[in-house]
């Protein structure tokens, strides 16, 4: 199983998602243990850019973990699509990354063992989280099977449901399932109310948020006709963490 930062003795993992250097830095400030490191948290994140990493870790001391997705959408990805991936994973594997988050599933449904063994290879000694594309699996303790064949280190998930509480049961199943060889990692709706009812509910030690806020734009013209995004977005919101909201779940987890 996965410890923090190499420390055995630390109990709890705090993850905190991030796409901008802000967002790290509030994260870290905060007491997260690790970042999962993205672009475009808004539709669920996609691979960050090479620069944004470095940027983050040139301001950072926090262990950072990749998420690599090639685009908005579903887990099954084309031969194109997988030697991308494989090739964005070498390349923040020889930049330093400590990990990477990545999933793939086949069109059944079923984890794709063999994209995910092929993708795996590149990761050296990176370790490996596999994202929630295991709340898109058709069968959630087939897939926390064969991701302990593959030597995953850790499942985020919500249970399969919208929310971590919503999936509480489920996610307690699966860690009991678990036995120790693979670190569920609940994630969807974490804030410190939640934390509160999973530590209650569940033996879970790992958590993963965003902790985030909505900060309005500096911008003093803005144009109402126009969309550069997702319609019914506001072009004039942006996301960041809030350091306050990471240290509130810090501090259950002390």
């Amino acid at each position: 199983m996965e410890t923090i930062s190499g420390n055995p003795h630390q109990k709890y993992i705090l993850e905190c998602c991030v796409d901008s250097v802000e967002s790290a830095l509030q994260a870290e400030k905060g007491g997260a243990d690790r970042l999962e490191l993205c672009s475009n948290l808004i539709i669920g994140g996609t691979t960050p850019t090479l620069a944004l990493f470095r940027q983050i870790r040139e301001h950072t001391n926090i262990r950072i973990h990749v998420l690599i997705r090639p685009r908005f959408g579903d887990f099954l990805y084309t031969k194109q699509e997988l030697h991308i991936i494989a090739k964005e994973i070498d390349m923040f594997r020889k930049a330093g990354a400590e990990g990477i988050v990545i999933g793939c599933l086949t069109p059944d449904g079923s984890l794709d063992c063999e994209a995910m063994h092929f993708l795996i290879d590149y990761a050296g000694q990176m370790t490996v989280t596999l994202h929630r594309a295991f709340d898109m699996s058709k069968d959630p303790f087939q897939t926390l099977e064969l991701a302990k064949e593959l030597g995953i280190h850790t499942i985020l998930t919500s249970g399969c449901q919208a929310s971590c509480l919503d999936g509480i049961d489920l996610l307690r199943q699966l860690d009991e399932k678990s036995n120790g060889e693979i670190t569920l990692m609940a994630g969807a709706g974490i804030q410190e109310s939640s934390v509160r009812i999973l530590r209650e509910k569940t033996n879970l030690t790992a958590f993963h948020m965003s902790g985030k806020s909505v900060k309005n734009s500096k911008m003093q013209f803005r144009n109402p006709n126009v969309f550069m995004g997702l319609p019914g977005m506001s072009e004039y919101e942006i996301w960041e963490t809030d350091s306050n909201a990471v240290s509130a779940v810090r501090k259950l987890l002390s």
